[in-house]
């Protein structure tokens, strides 16, 4: 069993998405709040992003939001945040978000969070990332993803052990669940990255 202090959550800052999404993010915060983790976002103050952490505050966990200063300068952020960390740039950004988290999971979003999610598997297959990488796949949101993911593999583009770099949940109390199940990454098998 994995011991952690703080988890990195993925997630969409829209506003105008299904009650559904909500809901699960609503209860991911609330169940990671109990455990009293820390959860790293991007500061968002809306979308999914805002609820996870309105979420995880009243739940007696703590948040930590990373956003880069241009973000803040268009009052982007979430101000109620237990912790706020300005950076320069995205890159550091998803860096930071890396270094202090202990586990990721990634709910529904668009560009951004696909982008963070499949960068976080790139520096997993590359051994820089190491902790587990939970996919929440509320409303079977992810399965085109999982499908092209499963796609590389089949076509060879990526080992079939590679598979085992991510897990994929249907709730929130899986997700919890697998981050604290899921072993860690051996990072010798970065030899393995190439096919």
């Amino acid at each position: 069993m994995n011991t952690l202090s703080s988890v990195c959550v993925y997630c969409a800052s829209s506003t105008k998405i299904e009650t559904v999404y909500f809901e699960a993010a609503k209860q991911l915060g609330t169940l990671l709040g109990k455990r009293k983790l820390r959860i790293v976002n991007g500061a968002g103050s809306i979308g999914l992003m805002r609820a996870v952490s309105d979420a995880t505050l009243e739940a007696g966990g703590t948040v930590t939001g990373v956003i880069p200063r241009f973000m803040v300068e268009q009052n982007w952020h979430y101000s109620e945040l237990t912790e706020l960390i300005e950076v320069e740039t995205m890159h550091e950004r998803k860096q930071k978000m890396a270094d202090l988290s202990d586990a990721v999971i990634a709910l529904p979003g668009g560009c951004g969070t696909l982008e963070e999610l499949l960068e976080i598997i790139t520096w997993k297959q590359l051994g820089l990332y190491l902790n587990p990488i939970v996919i929440l796949n509320t409303n079977h949101y992810f399965d085109p993803l999982l499908e092209m993911l499963q796609r590389c593999v089949d076509e060879h583009f990526m080992r079939p052990q590679h598979t085992a770099m991510w897990t994929v949940a249907e709730t929130s109390e899986a997700a919890v669940d697998l981050i604290y199940s899921m072993p860690k990454w051996d990072k010798n098998t970065r030899k393995f990255a190439a096919i």
